[in-house]
């Protein structure tokens, strides 16, 4: 079955239920954050978020996700050249690190999903600007979600700053639909054209991903079956919402309870346009 023949459209009560499922995902993601320091490790990240998703009884629906081996955690964590799916363990967190943490929370039957990329101490110049162009993207996809524009325009708008930056989007992962699911319709590229692709319309619910490379748009699974690297070893960076499309716009459901993103950097600022 095609993606674009899972979509689900969402009522007001449940994308109410799915903020709630964001709001918890995004105090997760925040715990994991204020964990990252050097010579901590990538499990102890996701330890953090866990004691979040524990604390309000709910689960991430990465757990078990069948692939070369179950998913063993609630959340992803990657650094550096993994680009995503990064296995928690006993990687050790230096300084200069760009650390990536992605989680789920399923709650009352609604999934939401998001991630952030910080960096771990004092980073190159490189690496600042790549975070700070991978989520200012991320905001500038989402000023494009809007009800009768199309997916090509919330792509187009990712590449087109990614690239003028001098940096690469990724070809072979993409934002997709949630909801009741993980992943439902419709897929969203990173990459694309204006006014292409499926009309957006009041009710669906996307996680946008905008995941960015440095050398190349290029990646290899590593040797885990999980974990995706860039092909060059250069560094990466992902940022991701849950967003509801309305009638009034975007809305983002993947945000603290003070309105803020988890780890933000240059969100308030991009976000305060939507």
């Amino acid at each position: 079955m095609s993606w674009d023949r899972q979509i689900t459209i969402k009522s007001q009560h449940e994308i109410d239920v799915m903020k709630i499922a964001g709001r918890i995902n995004a105090e997760a993601l925040q715990a994991a954050y204020e964990a990252i320091r050097p010579g901590v490790t990538t499990a102890d990240l996701n330890a953090a978020a866990e004691e979040v998703l524990k604390k309000y009884g709910v689960i991430s629906p990465f757990l078990g996700v069948p692939g070369p081996i179950p998913y063993p955690a609630s959340t992803t964590v990657s650094v550096n050249e993994i680009l995503v799916h990064g296995i928690p363990g006993n990687l050790v967190l230096k300084e200069g690190d760009i650390v990536s943490v992605d989680c789920g929370t399923l709650y009352e039957g609604f999934v939401a999903d998001s991630a952030f990329s910080a960096s771990v101490g004092e980073v190159s110049p490189k690496a600042k600007k790549l975070l700070e162009v991978t989520e200012r993207s991320l905001y500038l996809g989402i000023e494009k979600m809007v009800a009768g524009n199309t997916i090509g325009d919330v792509s187009a708008a990712v590449q087109t700053y990614v690239e003028s930056n001098g940096f690469h989007v990724v070809r072979e992962y993409t934002g997709h639909g949630v909801g009741r699911t993980m992943h439902e319709g419709p897929q969203v590229p990173n990459y694309g054209n204006p006014g292409t692709g499926m009309v957006l319309r009041p009710g669906m619910t996307i996680a946008l991903e905008p995941m960015v490379l440095v050398g190349t748009h290029r990646t290899r699974v590593r040797r885990d079956g999980w974990a995706v690297s860039s092909a060059d070893g250069s560094l990466t960076a992902h940022f991701e919402h849950s967003v509801a499309v309305t009638e009034n716009g975007p809305v983002i459901l993947t945000l603290l309870g003070d309105g803020k993103a988890p780890a933000q950097i240059a969100g308030q600022v991009w976000r305060e346009q939507l």
